[in-house]
């Protein structure tokens, strides 16, 4: 989800790996040992949780997680949570990261220490205040300034404990005084308009001279104002602190008046007083990324060139192919490139162009596709955006059952448990291999349409260069299929969205042993028993030692890899494509039933959208894919609850809420998605619930007056790949950017090879150049569109600078800003005077 702003549009995503934690402080009794698990949180809202590691005091949790993140947000936070036999969670420690500090740590592996966690630290949101300074004459005639202190109201106050009731306590702060004074609370809102005004003396009396308006310069440095704002809570532990600010009377100046939005802070000396060192650390990999993606028309030249590529002769001068060449890692090249292609339906002939192209550099069949090419790191990407749907009906049945019956498959001797038969786990290991391998040859008429056609281009390929060897068009395809999709899915399911998290240790080795063996079972080797270098594994495999399981890995080879013989077909098969928890609001299909709301689990197949008591019970409710009209967010104040959105039928809407912001925007897409093509789709709806008898928006009293607001819901999109064309284009732009210095290399080395016939100079070596004439003009277009880019990104940062206002509602002032803000006063009121 994007933030538009003035034509551009901004987006927000991180990519973390969550490696894992160290010297974590022992648990205080004679189990020492902790159950650990890690959380992800936008500020103080979770949005993702690892697995729960037991009994250690150095978890490993190993996992990745991805999303669009589609809010503002100040900090990045990682919470590690002890949970104790009575099943109680405590949290041990935190590593929280500015959002402008993100880029510090940008790809690197790093080891945060763990910082303590208290209530007093756990702050976020904003707070809006008025401070106006005015002489007031006493009845006795004498003058007197008075400091009037509007608060007017808070966004974005943490929730505790599932409910923000907030107030404010206001204090001016100095030598001599301490005047406190509070607004009334305001229930259920973690968004509070208060508008109070409180009034506090400055300046004595005596301190009063005949200039005008002249405040004493000691008393207004002395002073400051302090904003706190606290939860009333019901509970005997009192009232929970949310945030708060100081403010010096410095910043009301000559004109005596303040007026600004202030990021709320912790509260000083708020943390315990506990060693740093002693709470351990934390291992973390975070990429965060911020796209600005201007309109469409400024990216037509490099985009236009771009997708030209796999019309380039050769195809090593084309851009794409370019973009390869100078980025650090293929894989940096790979991912924007394969979604463009795919968006704009492309992908088949510019692989097949940098495949035929690879292979034509291949001496040898038996090493083809096996380095880290661009070619290799485009199909494993299209696999993985194409195939994700393939992978899930394929294999998720079985890995969930392997992951859930905990069935001993170790046949390595020195690894068996004493309580374990050897036989018994190679029999058991035996059944899991036949079945996985059964399902994988099985499901070729299932393997998506571009991935065929991408196939059958490798095998036509490789089987011309290589017409002595009967097997490379098999092998060709297997390297992909086999090695590089099946295998990685099954070693490890969560990072192919198999399973929410890792697998446990023994489970992790079962799959080890059954990815392995399906890896050679598909690779058509000549010599089986060579490819392991454990011996128990080359005995364990003689089970498979029959032909035909090579008879069926061909047979299945070659259905895939037959290009135009599957078009798009409708599976019969429900695939099941997101399933969880949410809470739901009754949707009064009763007459007389309570509308209440109740914690529901939920699933989603391309069949039909149901939710469920819990998981495995009979569906309470089922909406058909077809009934879906429309699905948009829910504003907050319809029910006072964040992250809802409903899901809207011809009767009625069911409304719905997510556990956090990144949840309710991947169910708002993927329902989206399934119902997009639905005939009947809305073209209005309405943004708020209907209660009491009227729409709450538009305050229309009928039930079925149309919509108020038009649907955000675009052009009819693939439910495997939602692709910006122009984001993508922009993700290209700033690798080229970022390896210009490259691209001014290679040019080098193109004028170069065309004057210099001997032998390459070692600078120039790295680059594939066939043709230098060709690869010089490319890299001469490539640059004046990156320039003419940058020159436009270099002029939205100009006006942007000009227009921030700081302290105002889209920048507020904090703790790092208020000098900014300061010398920014400063520097108006001098040009005004």
């Amino acid at each position: 989800m994007a933030v538009e702003e003035e034509g551009l549009r901004i987006f927000q995503s991180v990519k973390i790996k969550i490696g894992e934690a160290k010297n974590i402080p022992p648990y205080p009794g004679p189990n020492r040992m902790r159950d650990c698990y890690c959380t992800v949180n936008l500020d103080q809202e979770e949005v993702f949780r690892t697995k729960i590691v037991e009994k250690s005091l150095c978890p490993f949790y190993g996992e990745d997680f991805y999303c669009e993140i589609p809010r503002s947000f100040r900090h990045l936070s990682f919470y590690i949570f002890d949970r104790d036999v009575f099943r109680r969670d405590s949290s041990i420690g935190k590593v929280a990261v500015k959002k402008e500090d993100l880029q510090k740590y940008h790809g690197k592996d790093t080891w945060f220490q763990l910082q303590p966690v208290s209530a007093d630290s756990e702050v976020q949101g904003k707070v809006h205040l008025e401070l106006r300074l005015s002489e007031v004459i006493t009845d006795s005639g004498v003058i007197n300034h008075k400091l009037a202190t509007r608060v007017l109201e808070c966004q974005g106050l943490p929730i505790v404990n599932g409910q923000c009731d907030p107030y404010a306590a206001v204090s001016l702060l100095g030598p001599s005084r301490s005047d406190a004074k509070k607004t009334k609370v305001k229930r259920k809102t973690n968004n509070p308009q208060f508008d109070e005004v409180f009034y506090f003396e400055v300046t004595r009396p005596l301190s009063y001279t005949k200039r005008h308006f002249d405040v004493e310069e000691e008393d207004v440095d002395k002073l400051a104002l302090r904003v706190d704002l606290w939860n009333a809570s019901n509970l005997k532990f009192g009232d929970e602190f949310l945030g708060g600010v100081r403010v010096p009377l410095r910043v009301l100046g000559q004109a005596g008046v303040h007026d600004a939005w202030y990021f709320l802070q912790p509260r000083e000396n708020g943390g315990k007083s506990v060693k740093v060192e002693e709470l351990g650390s934390l291992r973390l990999n975070i990429v965060y990324t911020e796209d600005h993606v201007f309109p469409s028309e400024h990216y037509t030249p490099l985009r236009d060139l771009l997708l030209h590529s796999a019309n380039v002769e050769p195809v090593s001068a084309s851009a794409a192919h370019i973009l390869g060449e100078v980025c650090r890692e293929k894989q940096e090249a790979a991912i924007p490139l394969v979604r463009l292609f795919l968006h704009y339906g492309k992908i088949v002939p510019f692989i097949s162009a940098i495949a035929h192209a690879e292979v034509n550099r291949t001496q040898d069949p038996n090493t083809i596709f096996r380095g880290n090419s661009l070619t290799s790191k485009c199909i494993d990407e299209t696999m993985k955006l194409a195939g994700m749907h393939y992978l899930q009906v394929t294999l998720k049945p079985i890995i969930d059952e392997i992951c859930t019956e905990h069935k001993s498959c170790e046949i390595d001797p020195v690894k068996l448990k004493e309580s374990e038969n050897l036989e018994t786990n190679r029999e058991n290991l035996r059944q899991y291999v036949d079945r996985i391998f059964n399902v994988i040859t099985a499901s070729g008429v299932r393997c998506p349409t571009v991935m065929c056609d991408i196939f059958f281009s490798l095998r036509e390929s490789a089987a011309t260069r290589f017409q002595v060897d009967q097997d490379v068009r098999f092998t060709a395809v297997s390297s992909f299929i086999f090695l590089r999709f099946f295998a990685p899915a099954i070693l490890s399911p969560n990072l192919f969205h198999l399973r929410p998290h890792h697998p446990d240790p023994a489970t992790s080795r079962t799959l080890t042993l059954i990815s392995k063996t399906i890896q050679t079972l598909g690779s058509l080797a000549k010599s089986k028993s060579a490819n392991f270098k454990e011996s128990y594994m080359a005995a364990f495999y003689d089970y498979f030692n029959e032909q035909k399981y090579a008879d069926a890995v061909k047979n299945f080879l070659d259905l895939i890899s037959t290009s135009g013989k599957w078009d798009q077909r409708s599976i019969e098969t429900p695939i099941m494509l997101k399933e969880g928890f949410m809470i739901k609001r009754a949707q009064g299909r009763k007459r007389f039933g309570m509308k209440n709301f109740k914690k529901r689990w939920f699933r989603l197949t391309n069949h039909e959208f149901t939710y469920h008591k819990t998981k495995g019970e009979g569906a309470l409710c089922s909406i058909p894919i077809e009934n879906i009209l429309a699905v948009e967010r829910l504003e907050e104040e319809s029910f006072k609850m964040k992250n809802m959105f409903q899901v809207i039928q011809p009767e009625r809407a069911l409304y719905i809420q997510a556990n956090n912001c990144v949840e309710a925007r991947d169910w708002i897409d993927i329902l989206t998605k399934v119902s997009q093509c639905n005939r009947k789709r809305l073209s209005t709806y309405h943004p708020s619930a209907y209660l009491n008898g009227h729409w709450l928006c538009c305050k229309l009293s009928a039930d079925t007056a149309p919509g108020c607001t038009p649907c955000t819901g675009g052009l009819p999109a693939n439910i495997q790949l939602d692709v910006d064309g122009d984001r993508e284009t922009e993700r290209i732009y700033s690798l080229f950017s970022t390896y210009m210095t490259k691209l001014i290399k290679m040019q080098e080395a193109c004028g170069s090879k065309s004057v210099y016939d001997g032998p390459e100079q070692e600078e120039y070596s790295s680059f594939v150049i066939d043709d230098p004439q060709e690869t010089y003009k490319t890299l001469k277009q490539i640059v004046s569109a990156v320039q003419t880019l940058e020159q436009q990104h270099t002029k939205y940062k100009r006006d942007k600078f000009k227009k921030t206002k700081i302290g105002s509602q889209e920048h507020p002032i904090g703790d790092k800003s208020f000098q900014c803000y300061i010398r920014q006063q400063s520097e108006s009121s001098t040009y005004s005077i």
